[in-house]
């Protein structure tokens, strides 16, 4: 079994940068892969040589493209989503305290009222640890994360992490004439951990004008993968929401992941079936759905991450952030600047 082999390799060892390494026989397990088009260029040099990523970095997530993906997800989810299971205290329990999760903020900080793991997992906070950034000329931080990339967009393409980049189009599910409407705009990805709260709520005030879902693969979002597969969040499963705001329209990409059971809006439930094999777009232009800043927009059952993008524009990020800082759902994001 290659599974095993893979998952186990010590998360302490490393490549010298000066060091030669040969790999045998690897191309037949990216071949043995149906992404392996994609993964065997990097084998050919930053896969073995590169000084950004390493070559257990790129061994440690070639098991992402030997697994079951969307069976998985849907065994998790099914499990997570169980009602009063004899061992759901306890799976909590472990969970909240190897993830140091902070329940403190938690509208019921009591982990054993909770009826099912993603109750748990999707729990609600309270309002007033985080206040919402009442500047109208300024966004507020849409989740509790980190802050994985952000910055302008150059002509159409998104910066992933060193060395990658997707293109609008692609993450918005290849509707180009969507897409050009970003052009030079901005962007900001924020991930959520497994610690992290996990619903996710409006910057700005908007008006619902479409959904999009976007069927695609379930890998991890993680900081290690998003280094290390190409165009990773424009192949993840996500729901794009486009809303008119008073800065122009806003995307917001609720992207899926590895384990995660579902994504859901607050306007329509669950939204990411597991049959659906084609892009589908839902027009709510004439439904009135507005929704204030600081509003929830739907939740993550079991996490992932959130890309924003804004239209050209005179922005400034706040000063807080930066890449790989930590963020609080409210906080300033980014504000409007005098041309």
């Amino acid at each position: 079994m290659l599974l095993p082999l893979f998952i186990h390799l010590p998360e302490h060892q490393a490549i010298s940068k000066s060091c030669k390494v040969t790999i045998v026989n690897l191309s037949w397990i990216a071949n043995d892969c149906k992404d392996s088009q994609t993964f065997l260029p990097k084998v050919n040099s930053r896969f073995l040589f590169g000084r950004s990523m390493s070559l257990f970095d790129h061994l440690k997530t070639i098991p992402q493209y030997l697994i079951p993906q969307h069976g998985l997800s849907l065994l998790a989810g099914k499990l997570a989503d169980k009602k009063n299971h004899p061992l759901k205290n306890w799976v909590i329990k472990r969970f909240a305290e190897h993830y140091k999760v902070d329940m403190s903020i938690a509208v019921e900080p009591d982990l054993t009222q909770y009826e099912s793991f993603n109750d748990f997992f999707t729990r609600a906070i309270r309002p007033e640890t985080r206040p919402i950034e009442a500047d109208p000329n300024t966004q507020a931080c849409p989740v509790d994360g980190a802050i994985s990339q952000f910055g302008s967009i150059q002509h159409d393409q998104i910066i992933q992490a060193k060395g990658h980049q997707y293109s609008v189009s692609d993450l918005l599910g290849g509707d180009t004439a969507l897409a050009e409407k970003f052009t030079d705009g901005e962007f900001c990805t924020i991930y959520l951990s497994p610690r992290d709260y996990h619903r996710y709520h409006m910057p700005i005030d908007g008006k619902l004008k479409t959904m999009i879902h976007v069927p695609g693969k379930l890998f991890s979002v993680n900081p290690l993968t998003a280094r290390t597969v190409p165009n990773l969040f424009a192949r993840n499963e996500r729901v794009v929401a486009m809303f008119d705001t008073e800065w122009g329209p806003l995307a917001y990409v609720a992207v899926g992941a590895t384990i995660v059971g579902s994504m859901e809006m607050v306007w329509s439930g669950v939204v990411t079936p597991p049959t659906r094999s084609k892009v589908e777009v839902t027009d709510y232009s004439d439904q009135n759905i507005e929704l204030s800043k600081g509003a929830e927009v739907g939740r993550f059952r079991l996490g992932s991450t959130v890309i924003l993008l804004l239209p050209k524009g005179n922005y400034q990020w706040d000063k807080s952030i930066e890449n790989g800082a930590a963020v609080k759902l409210g906080q300033p994001l980014v504000c409007k600047t005098e041309a």
